[in-house]
């Protein structure tokens, strides 16, 4: 029986990894849809900003309460995998606790700690319940935010739930394990008293034998194929950031958020015609394919990895004055829709063997709006509050200089602002001599 077990969970876990690794090669050929582009610069800097915003989660204590919870949740997740490997090598090997007679008695120290954090865990997933379907925080709400209506809401319950199942039954495992141990079954050696999962032992106390070990298993079986499909779902889930913020931190952005980024091709063009740079000999003016961003492929990679990173936490949507004032703008959604846009992307390339074949789709028009790209005022608040290091406004500005540099449609007060800009030098219709005139009455 017990090789049988053994083999099921081999069996199992390569149809997990499977899946898993499957899964994530597509999404790493998606992400390389996107234009390359540098990220691997300023080296130093760039491991400061991951040991601090994705490790540390510096941005999340912005809010401490609620940063606080998640760094409990973060935490958990983090150190109870090493209680998982355990369990996974002892599926494969048919053993029970493996690590006990390695570890002595720090292990029953490390298996109390490991409750102690999944009672933590528990407990914040309840308070994360709670602030979202009953005390309602208004950034979370579908009545306020159209992108959070349906799936996205559902999802962010499902996972909650989840991971309270999933602690649930660790702690379940682990207080039917000890009445074991006290009865004296010889599968289940003495490993020292658990703390947490303890206050549970009274429950199933009444059981005989056969079915102590009959819950122990189920609970540890339970506990094993939910994280295996945990780990599956995240890969479809927005909780895809718990893996995607170490990468999408490490390679964020470190130029002055203010400062926005110039078509190289074009500015050299320019400063060709300004005599500012000469041309290499023999070398044919750039080709410009396309200004700005239409769809997904015209972005960086950055950009799509942005938008598998978001956690849909709607920080950057809850600051941006465009939303506050009723616009239509969701930096949120921006991240959100540009997702949306890669998922369909990867239903027709998995059609097609792999290719993509044009669906007749765009990013701009089909999920993001002009009015929305038009509504962004670049104050860069979505930016400076987002806690993975992610850039909605470089997508919004990338659609914005597509709609005005290649389709040439831009509001009528932008163009004469333009016009000002080109003829005046300032975005005021009066000539530069006189841009002083103000201070002629100064004293």
């Amino acid at each position: 029986m017990a090789i049988v077990a053994q083999i099921l969970f081999a069996a199992v876990l390569a149809t997990a990894t499977f899946l898993i690794y499957r899964r994530v090669v597509l999404l790493k050929k998606t992400i390389l849809l996107g234009r390359p582009e540098n990220r691997t610069d300023h080296a130093p800097e760039r491991w400061k900003n991951l040991l601090l915003l994705a490790f540390g989660q510096r941005k999340m204590f912005d809010r401490p309460l609620v940063g606080t919870m998640h760094f409990v949740i973060y935490a958990g997740f983090v150190l109870i995998n090493i209680e998982v490997l355990e369990i996974v090598l002892d599926g494969l090997f048919g053993t029970h606790r493996l690590f006990a007679p390695i570890l002595g008695s720090f292990y029953t120290v490390m298996i109390n700690f490991f409750e102690f954090l999944a009672v933590g865990v528990l407990v914040v997933c309840v308070v994360f319940l709670m602030r979202r379907n009953v005390t309602k925080v208004e950034r979370l709400q579908t009545s306020r935010h159209r992108e959070m209506a349906g799936w996205p809401s559902m999802d962010a319950n499902v996972i909650l739930v989840v991971e309270i199942v999933l602690m649930l039954a660790v702690l379940s495992m682990n207080a039917t394990d000890s009445l074991l141990q006290e009865r004296g079954n010889d599968h289940y050696a003495q490993v020292g008293t658990f703390m947490f999962s303890g206050f549970l032992k009274p429950i199933f106390e009444g059981l005989s034998n056969d079915g102590l070990v009959l819950a122990e298993r189920t609970a540890w079986w339970l506990h094993i194929l939910g994280i295996l499909a945990f780990a599956l779902y995240v890969t479809y889930s927005k909780h895809l950031h718990i893996f995607m913020a170490f990468p999408n931190t490490y390679f964020g952005g470190l130029r002055a958020k203010g400062e926005m980024k110039n078509m190289p091709d074009i500015t050299k063009e320019v400063k060709i015609m300004l005599g500012l740079e000469q041309p290499a000999p023999g070398e044919e003016p750039a080709e410009i394919g396309r200004f700005g961003a239409k769809d997904v492929a015209d972005l960086s990679w950055k950009n799509l990895m942005d938008a598998y990173s978001c956690t849909e936490c709607g920080r950057c949507t809850s600051v941006c004055p465009a939303n506050i004032t009723g616009k239509q703008l969701s930096p949120r959604k921006i991240m959100m829709d540009t997702r949306d846009r890669l998922e369909d992307i990867q239903q027709v390339m998995m059609a097609n063997q792999g290719a993509f074949v044009d669906d007749g789709k765009s990013l701009l028009g089909n999920y993001i709006s002009e009015q929305e790209i038009l509504a962004c005022t670049t104050c860069n608040a979505c930016v400076e509050e987002c806690p993975v290091s992610i850039n909605p406004l470089d997508i919004i500005l990338q659609l914005r200089r597509y709609k005005i540099m290649d389709e040439a449609q831009a509001p009528g007060s932008w163009n004469a602002m333009f016009g000002n800009l080109e003829n005046n030098m300032a975005p005021w219709k009066f000539a530069p001599s006189d841009r002083f005139n103000w201070a002629d009455d100064l004293k």
